[in-house]
């Protein structure tokens, strides 16, 4: 049996601008959690976070986005937000998030979606596109990427897994992980509070410094150093659909993220036909958070140029 720990919903109490009611769902024992928000019979806006975020990264964008007629559906990962987290490090491969999301995209017989994919949800969410096309109508990409052969990862990529499988720093992140300054030092734009990013970034793992294990894994997992545990060859397979992808896909980047720059995203773009490219400005990795609103507008934007 698996040890997992549940995080108590006291550390989510006063958490702004998020006032979502929870939602749940059961896979192989584990509890998955998600924000359903708007009208049950809209299209699907399924958002999807990477690492080390939760479904609070949305809350500026789904709003806007109900108000338009969508359904907004946000889960979190296992190991993230809301959702149990296995303590146990090698649980954590890349296969099990994306058959998880799988397995949540089935049992709410979600259709006509609309994925929204940023850092680690490009490969869990694009995976599951291209192995069920027939649930997904349109797609929206922000900071990411698929793995495939001649693909440059950049400096910034190479230098976080070098740091997160360092003996001495895998030693110290399982006592001090800061997920909450993570993000709040990626952000392109000065928050008003950053006292509160932190604070929401960090409530997942409140009581239980080692239920950071998800957010401690991934960085181990990618796919150039890890191909098994990063789903390598699924993800190569994906990025070759998608270039015969039919319907819209929506290229949006963050200008100033060094991670996934928008060099890369403008590349991607140039290899699908039916997709467009955007760069927000003054956003970065976690564009999100620098500009969910605007974000939103644009993909309406593009939404009236390129209908279904």
């Amino acid at each position: 049996m698996i040890e997992i720990y549940r995080t108590p919903d006291t550390a989510f109490d006063g958490l702004e601008e998020f006032s979502f009611k929870p939602n749940y769902l059961e896979w192989e024992g584990l509890r998955t959690h998600f924000i359903d928000e708007g009208p049950r019979d809209g299209p699907v806006a399924l958002l999807l976070h990477g690492e080390p975020t939760w479904s609070y990264l949305y809350r500026k964008m789904i709003p806007t986005l109900v108000k338009s007629g969508y359904r907004c559906i946000a889960p979190d990962h296992i190991g993230f937000g809301r959702s149990d987290k296995v303590l146990n490090d090698d649980w954590y491969v890349t296969d099990r998030h994306i058959e998880r999301l799988r397995n949540f995209i089935e049992k709410l017989n979600l259709k006509t979606i609309t994925p929204f994919v940023q850092d680690w949800a490009g490969p869990i969410g694009l995976v599951n596109v291209v192995e069920m096309p027939e649930k997904f109508e349109r797609i929206t990409i922000l900071n990411t990427w698929l793995h495939h052969d001649g693909f440059d990862y950049s400096a910034d990529i190479k230098e976080w897994r070098s740091a997160a499988t360092n003996r001495q720093w895998l030693a110290w992140t399982r006592h001090n992980l800061p997920c909450g300054a993570i993000v709040r030092r990626a952000l392109a734009r000065t928050p008003e509070k950053p006292e509160c990013i932190e604070a929401a970034y960090e409530a997942p793992f409140y009581g239980n410094i080692k239920s950071k294990a998800g957010a401690r894994r991934f960085p181990w997992c990618i796919p150039f150093a890890e191909p098994e545990a990063g789903a390598a060859v699924r993800q190569a397979d994906a990025f070759e659909k998608l270039k015969n992808w039919k319907r819209p896909i929506h290229f949006i980047f963050g200008e100033n993220d060094p991670i996934f720059p928008p060099s890369w995203g403008r590349e991607w773009s140039s290899l699908v036909p039916t997709s467009t490219f955007d760069v927000i400005k003054n956003a970065g990795h976690f564009c999100q958070e620098d500009a969910g609103e605007e974000i939103v507008n644009r993909f309406l934007e593009l939404c009236k140029k390129r209908p279904i």
